[in-house]
């Protein structure tokens, strides 16, 4: 008998089942991928890391394989708004009954092996994937990359799209050790690809060491973009004319280019048509990224959450200037780098909107005053209990021809989303332990 019949007993079960909740290692998974047969998967496995612009990447690559008229499996984290987001089948999520059934074919196969709340994810995905006989996997790494669970599973591919700091006091505090945990994810005599216009050496000289097929950005691959379309080369390959991605943001394009390069190394066993990348680009769609609503208050919502995505964050919105005034919906959680985050955006918001993040790893609206407030002029700053209530806020002082931004966490702009109504209904979770 199952140990839960609904979705949502499972997660809650799986929040405190595993201590401590964020615990990066290889062993537990794969002890339960070995026990399950799963570890030697019949299908092509592209595994994306990266501080940034592994979720685009991976819709990108969703998008163009299906249209290709291939069967692919996604895995991705975290969800924005149910969990069943995180495992799909043909671009749509699976069902409660196929993530529950795979949920107890893991409890009873693991025995004594403690799992975490992502590694059950991460070996449902695989079960999930053996059992509807797709063709290509594309894995989405949680955390790091060298014990992510994910890793558990030989790439055939693997893309580190950038490397900068986040999580730093679980990978390190400098990108030259980021990187080496970044470059985890590459094996002997693979491919591997770097978004990266200018990767730490780390993770060069490892590629070198695992005498990996190495791609980098502006070496092996290049592209450019003017207002009307885009080009991508490589040594062999030249695509003209391509539609701009779907998804906004100038930085897409960097995502879009190592899923070309990507492509490029799987043709000959996975061809995609001339059409299919095309179509591929301009029907992604994926929620939380730059996603902007046009009206007379534009409104963007994005899941950036350090540093790193703040500048791209920044340089997004320079590309589509306003004429009125930008209203900020901000919360972050803790342990993230927020005083580095707002220092990069302070100049593009003019009045921010504090709401606080509940959970262990969230912050009071007070707390979060006290971090940001010598960077930022107090005035500027209006105090709220919660994201909703933020969101209310900045709602009511818009005006025609200003823009409300909502940004710094998953959890920021779910809850916003949700007060806006952009939300689906579907089974939660507190995903404080995500990423």
């Amino acid at each position: 008998m199952a140990r839960f019949s609904q979705l949502q007993d499972w997660l809650d079960w799986q929040e405190n089942a595993h201590w401590p909740r964020i615990d990066p290692g290889l062993v537990r998974s794969g002890t339960v991928l070995r026990q399950m047969e799963l570890t030697q998967p019949p299908f092509l496995i592209i595994t994306v890391g990266g501080t940034n612009g592994k979720g685009s990447t991976v819709a990108m690559l969703e998008s163009i394989l299906i249209i290709a008229g291939y069967k692919v499996g996604s895995y991705t984290s975290p969800h924005l708004f149910r969990y069943n987001e995180r495992i799909k089948l043909q671009g749509n999520p699976v069902t409660d009954e196929v993530i529950c059934d795979s949920f107890d074919r893991i409890d009873k196969a693991r025995q004594n092996t403690s799992l975490s709340y992502f590694e059950f994810g991460t070996v449902a995905a695989i079960d999930i994937f053996h059992r509807e006989k797709i063709e290509i996997a594309l894995l989405e790494v949680g955390l790091g990359g060298r014990l992510d669970a994910v890793n558990a599973l030989d790439p055939d591919i693997a893309i580190v799209t950038t490397v900068d700091l986040d999580h730093t006091h679980i990978l390190g505090n400098t990108r030259e050790a980021i990187g080496l945990e970044k470059a985890g994810i590459f094996r002997p005599n693979q491919f591997a690809i770097c978004g990266d216009f200018d990767p730490p050496q780390s993770l060069i000289k490892r590629a070198k060491e695992l005498n990996t097929s190495f791609y980098q950005a502006g070496e092996n691959y290049h592209y450019h973009f003017t207002k009307q379309d885009w080009s991508w080369e490589s040594k062999h390959t030249q695509h003209d004319h391509l539609p701009h991605p779907n998804l906004k943001g100038i930085y897409q394009y960097q995502n879009a280019a190592g899923v070309l390069m990507a492509l490029e190394l799987i043709k000959d066993r996975f061809p995609t048509s001339k059409e299919s990348i095309p179509k591929g680009l301009e029907s992604i769609t994926l929620q939380g990224r730059f996603q902007r609503v046009i009206g007379t208050v534009e409104q963007i919502f994005d899941v950036s959450h350090n540093p790193q995505g703040a500048q791209l964050l920044a340089q997004s919105l320079d590309q589509y200037p306003i004429q009125g005034r930008t209203y900020g919906v901000f919360s972050m959680l803790a342990d993230k780098d927020i005083e580095g985050t707002v220092a990069i955006l302070k100049n593009h918001i003019h009045t921010w909107f504090l709401g606080g993040l509940m959970g262990d790893r969230g912050l009071t609206e007070d707390a979060l005053f006290w971090r940001i407030n010598s960077i930022i002029d107090p005035q500027k700053i209006s105090l709220c209990s919660s994201i909703p209530m933020a969101y209310l806020q900045a709602l009511g002082h818009a005006r025609p021809g200003d823009r409300i931004l909502v940004f710094g966490s998953f959890h920021t702009v779910e809850e916003a989303m949700r007060e806006a109504g952009f939300a689906t209904d579907g089974n939660d979770t507190d995903k404080m332990q995500d990423f």
